[in-house]
């Protein structure tokens, strides 16, 4: 079968691939549609990165080269022999996280993680095997489209909940890319009254202000906390850091009030240097948020289908897999204008 190969830094290749023997606790998908990721779009540039923690034994046994994808939809072919729940015919979203399951969801991802698509064979392909525990129905009214930005959505909610957000506070996102987006959109179905979006992308601040920014800036114009504090005189009561670069790290905390919290969303393709008395002056509180809960990935498909989390602004383009690097990652590297880019698949809805 046709599937999207990660063999290194900007090093993509569509190949034909066998898909491996389904095991008993499985469920075979015929992925219908799969996004592309910032983290996908990291991998591409700068990779490996998100390479998993110390393992006591290997989450993945898989290494490059394997099928890349980790935001995927589609519909169940078949199930292994010990699977309850799902049948032929089923509509799923994939949740991609792997982890040991030991610890409360709370605590499990920081004992060890991989990801489907990241770390063993994904969803840019015909047919994905996953395991059960990583298969959530999707009720109607979702399409299987909307199926495949249910992961990052997730993102965003995680990022939500771990800020301890409440009904009318204002909000700052740094970083107007696909998760800067859909934090934008989470912190307003969270109830944010005053959300400010931040980026060096004009284009991007259009989308922002789209999809539920109260106020836009640009970085590149102007200072970005001296902006913030006119509109939020004391600082924000949260700040989102989604640029993954020195600079908004630093504004994040400079702009956020003392008690307020600062959460750290994006992955940092290098270190940076900072001095912590900055956060120790300043009284802000600080975390960070790694994926979701198994919980907030259901949670998040309830709110899509309730209406109350609408991420489909965020689709920018639909390609075909043989476009996967000139229109998808190319694009997304050099196209401010893109945002989330779907891999047709099946292309079933």
């Amino acid at each position: 079968m046709k599937a999207a190969v990660w063999h290194g830094k900007k090093d993509m290749r569509i190949e034909d691939r066998e898909l491996r023997e389904l095991k008993d606790t499985e469920v075979k998908v015929k992925v219908a549609w799969a996004g592309i990721c910032g983290s996908d779009l990291h991998e591409y540039e700068h990779g490996p990165i998100t390479v998993p923690v110390e393992e006591k034994e290997p989450l993945t046994n898989d290494k490059a080269p394997f099928t890349f994808g980790h935001e995927f939809a589609g519909v169940v072919e078949e199930v292994g022999a010990n699977v309850k729940g799902f049948k032929p015919g089923d509509r799923v979203a994939v949740n991609p996280t792997l982890t040991y399951g030991n610890k409360p969801e709370g605590l499990d991802i920081y004992d060890g993680f991989a990801f489907i698509g990241l770390h063993t064979d994904g969803g840019f392909t015909e047919y994905a095997n996953v395991p059960a525990t990583n298969v959530f129905h999707l009720p109607e009214p979702l399409t299987l489209q909307d199926g495949a930005v249910v992961e990052p959505t997730a993102v965003a909610v995680q990022a939500i909940k771990e800020s301890e957000m409440s009904f009318g506070d204002t909000v700052a996102v740094f970083g107007a890319g696909p998760i800067g987006l859909l934090t934008i959109i989470a912190a307003k179905a969270a109830g944010a009254t005053t959300i400010i979006a931040l980026d060096l992308s004009e284009t991007r601040l259009e989308k922002a202000k789209d999809l539920g920014a109260t106020h836009c800036i640009n970085s590149g114009d102007s200072d970005p906390v001296k902006e913030i504090f006119e509109i939020a005189p004391e600082g924000v009561d949260v700040s989102f850091e989604v640029a993954g670069v020195e600079p908004t790290f630093r504004q994040s905390i400079e702009a956020t009030k003392p008690r307020g919290m600062m959460v750290i969303v994006s992955i940092f393709s290098k270190p940076i240097e900072w001095n912590p008395f900055q956060l120790t002056g300043k009284g802000v509180r600080i975390t960070s948020s790694a994926a979701y809960s198994p919980s907030t990935f259901q949670q998040t498909i309830d709110l899509m289908a309730a209406g109350q989390l609408k991420p489909q602004g965020v689709i920018t383009d639909q390609i075909e897999l043989d476009d996967i690097v000139e229109k998808g990652f190319e694009a997304l590297s050099n196209d401010k204008s893109q945002a989330k880019i779907l891999v047709e698949l099946s292309g079933e809805k």
